[in-house]
């Protein structure tokens, strides 16, 4: 390698779950440091998210944007990361100001690149400026070095920046050979080339003899890292991962794993059947409640649906030899993957591969633009991946796009191709022309929120419209929030899951809240009172599995057999009992799921100022598009046009209801906003905030968070406190 600046470090060990150690690069400077926290720093922030947001908060400005060089790329683990014994420990969170939603984004990712950093010494990884030249970071625990290097090459396609990249860069650093004890994280060409490039967590399965993938998918974060100039990040230590916490009680944490894995073992075939599907299971749950999203969210149910269920990814790709965790010890094991699967299309058809997925939101993005193909949904995954794109972000700004077709307002011949709805060619070529900055893959390649403006524009010059006139319609369908696109769940019939989407501090994400099935499948939120107060629960617990290093499947996918007789089902605390032993036991405190609440609201109180001060903080930035709340168009109406008499003669209290059904089509999106704007009403009552969504002073001072920062900000929304400010 051609190294540019190195150090020689010794890494500090791993003592309750913390190194409490940062490793700071400034690719500005070529500067390498390892910052030392102070103890009552992980007390305040936790780690994961928290870690981020504090980074974030105190290292940038309102003016700061994505390619800001003082923007911070933040790579964070957390106390319970790393440790085999309890199942869902190799999740990190990467954080960043957006390229998509101009504010603070995290994105939870798995794989071995977390458990190894700490290992390395490091709770996170934090890197500022922007390189001249595209360069790699390699920190080697068992050399003690920590090397800034330029990138190497590979050939053409290869250095796009990809898995394969990683690949090649993983091999030529382990003399010529994979192990489990180095991973890497890398972002590919797309995200040099689009607002939505994802960051891929490499780790070696010596099952299936390859390198895997996981994403951090959403928002931008390998955008983030192109810009800087970083490639790749590779992380080695042959250390031991069963003893890598060093967990103050070793004997109540594989206790509480083993608790944990009996329930997994037990419940998950009964119930979601997550170790043998994957999330593909979720698909058919989906069609039959009208959640599944199709032709850009318009309808939640098509007839081809079949050839898309679990069933079929099972039976003609996912391989049933091994057992598919994406990190040591869990045994939930939903992390599938297909093997030997030949490419039919783009750069690299007739090339067989392994493909590491699909996911639920990946079949969905794919439905949302009217595709019902397995075999395009394998290949769609493979190149997103490959390029570095959020399948997600991909879809849902296509079928907008295919729906600006339909509606009028943009022309095939604007385009080039007919992206109309199901036309598996026009989707594919969108696909490769978006990774590659081509064509219209430039305007597909910012998002929908730029792509609205774009759209708005051409159509109001060519068609003499009012610019405002055209973004009232196109915002009606364009699925975004805060500038992020929607994850793929239908929510015209669960008011909850509006919320969830409306009120998640990143835009539409639902691993903030996703009040789905719990709303519209298993209906244990019936009234207004109780979907509200889930709006205030389930995002903080939520927020606590990104702060410590866990996934939150074996949790909220899995429902502990005692559940049912708890007052809230839904919360399945007898599980959540187990995570708070691992807590306990790990870093020696005697915590409840009363405190683990508490901490994570601080977090949350923490990003909500971030959004303030980035302009994306009101109540204005809480409001979701008129389709999430309902069927926007009398096409969507009529769909299901017997289901909506049924649901206005309810809600009006009697049977009598307009003939004329473009009246009932008014009435029903006139009370999906009223209900709305109840529930945000509601909603920030109850998590302290004033009726525009601003955080009260008082609940700033709760937890901790009020000083003369952010009391100043407060001040631009008219929140003096005592008439003065605090001192630090």
């Amino acid at each position: 390698m051609n190294i540019i600046k190195s150090i020689e470090y010794k890494s500090t060990s791993v003592k309750e779950g913390y190194t409490d150690c940062i490793l700071q690069v400034d690719l500005d400077s070529n500067t390498i440091s390892i910052l030392k926290l102070p103890h009552n720093f992980k007390e305040k922030y936790i780690g994961g998210r928290g870690y981020a947001l504090k980074l974030v908060w105190d290292g940038t400005s309102g003016e700061t944007r994505y390619d800001s060089p003082e923007n911070i790329l933040v790579m964070a683990s957390g106390p319970l990361c790393g440790d085999p014994r309890f199942p869902g420990s190799g999740k990190f969170i990467v954080g960043t100001i957006s390229p998509l939603t101009d504010t603070f984004i995290d994105s939870n990712i798995g794989g071995h690149f977390a458990p190894l950093l700490k290992l390395c010494g490091f709770d996170a990884l934090a890197v500022s400026g922007i390189s001249k030249e595209d360069v790699i970071l390699v920190v080697d625990a068992d050399e003690g070095t920590i090397s800034i290097a330029k990138a190497p090459s590979y050939g053409d396609e290869i250095d796009s920046g990809g898995v394969s990249y990683g690949e090649s860069l993983l091999k030529e650093l382990n003399n010529g050979e994979f192990n489990e004890n180095i991973a890497a994280v890398t972002a590919g060409i797309g995200s040099c080339n689009t607002r939505f490039g994802i960051i891929n967590s490499l780790f070696y399965d010596k099952r299936r003899e390859r390198i895997r993938a996981k994403q951090a998918g959403r928002g931008g974060t390998g955008t983030v890292m192109r810009y800087k100039g970083l490639k790749s990040v590779i992380v080695r230590s042959n250390l031991s991962r069963v003893k890598a916490n060093n967990p103050q009680d070793k004997g109540r944490v594989k206790q509480a794993g083993s608790s944990l894995k009996k329930v997994v073992s037990k419940m998950d075939p009964q119930q979601l059947n997550l170790a043998g599907w994957g999330t593909t299971g979720l698909v058919e749950y989906m069609d039959k409640f009208h959640i599944l999203p199709v032709n850009n969210f318009q309808y939640g149910q098509h007839r081809d649906a079949e050839a898309v269920f679990a069933q079929i990814f099972l039976d003609r790709y996912f391989s049933k030899k091994w057992p598919d965790g994406c990190y040591l010890g869990c045994n939930l094991a939903c992390a599938k993957g297909a093997e030997k699967v030949t490419l039919t299309r783009g750069s690299q058809s007739g090339r067989q591969v392994g493909i590491d997925g699909p996911e639920y939101e990946t079949i969905g993005a794919v439905t949302c633009m009217g595709v019902f193909d397995p075999h395009f949904i394998m290949e769609y995954n493979w190149y997103c991946d490959e390029y570095g794109l959020d399948t997600i972000s991909m879809g849902v700004t296509t079928g907008f796009l295919m729906e600006c077709v339909q509606r009028g307002y943009l022309s095939i011949d604007e385009i080039g191709y007919d992206l109309t709805w199901g036309n598996l060619e026009a989707a594919d070529r969108i696909l490769h022309e978006t990774a590659r900055g081509e064509g219209f893959g430039k305007v597909c390649g910012q998002g929908v929120s730029r792509a609205k403006r774009w759209v708005a524009e051409r159509y109001a010059k060519k068609s003499g419209s009012v610019y405002e006139n055209v973004m009232e319609e196109l915002n009606k369908f364009g699925m975004e929030v805060k500038g992020l696109e929607f994850s793929m769940y239908i929510t015209k019939e669960s008011l909850a899951q509006q919320g969830g989407y409306g009120f998640a501090l990143k835009g539409p994400q639902h691993d903030e809240a996703w009040l789905i099935f719990i709303d519209q499948v298993h209906n244990e939120i019936p009234t207004f009172e109780m979907k509200a107060a889930a709006l205030k629960w389930f995002p903080l617990i939520r927020t606590w599995f990104n702060a410590v290093g866990l996934c939150k499947l074996p949790w909220i996918d899995v429902r502990h057999p005692e559940a049912a007789k708890t007052d809230n089902p839904a919360q399945n605390q007898p599980t959540l009992e187990y995570y708070v032993q691992y807590l306990n036991s790990t870093v020696g405190c005697n915590k409840t799921i009363q405190d683990v609440l508490d901490d994570s609201e601080r977090l949350q109180l923490l990003q909500k100022l971030i959004n303030l001060r980035q302009g994306k903080g009101t109540r204005s930035n809480d409001q979701v598009p008129l389709r999430a709340m309902g069927p926007a168009y009398f096409n969507e109406y009529e769909a299901r046009a017997d289901y909506y008499a049924d649901w206005l003669k309810e809600q009006i209290g009697k049977d009598e209801i307009p003939e004329d059904l473009e009246e009932r089509h008014r009435m029903i999106m006139d009370l999906r906003q009223e209900a709305y704007q109840r529930l945000c009403d509601v909603v920030y009552e109850k998590k302290g905030y004033t009726s525009e969504a601003v955080p009260l002073p008082e609940t700033l001072e709760k937890f901790g968070l009020l000083d003369d920062k952010s009391l100043a900000l407060l001040n631009e929304f008219g929140l003096g406190w005592k008439d003065k400010l605090v001192s630090n």
